[in-house]
């Protein structure tokens, strides 16, 4: 079902561009500024151990810095299955570019998954 509108095994650079808030390609708005996607691990553990910081709450995290879009998302990697251990989930924020390294310098990373 998942692969009724193109090959399953089609790499993800031949896909079409996906408009962006303003029409524009993703990752673009009107003045061709670069947008990426910086995360931070949300805190659940396994076993509902661990409270989860909710996406709106460590937003507050980025004052300063825009925010175009947020979503709660798994780091689509292998965790080992014990209570106690992380879950994977985390909180993904679209930024501009430009704002990367002040987004790292309070502990976000560039989303690399995917």
């Amino acid at each position: 079902m998942g692969c009724a509108q193109h090959h399953c095994r089609r790499p993800p650079d031949s896909l079409p561009p996906v408009a962006g808030l303003n029409g524009a390609p993703e990752g673009q708005d009107m003045k061709n500024e670069r947008r990426v996607r910086v995360y931070k691990y949300d805190g659940s553990l396994q076993c509902g151990m661990g409270k989860p910081v909710p996406v709106e709450r460590m937003a507050e995290e980025l004052k300063g810095i825009k925010i175009y879009s947020s979503e709660k998302k798994p780091d689509g990697l292998m965790h080992i299955q014990v209570c106690g251990s992380a879950t994977g989930m985390t909180n993904v924020y679209e930024i501009s570019e430009s704002d990367l390294t002040k987004a790292e310098r309070i502990g976000f990373k560039k989303w690399t998954f995917e």
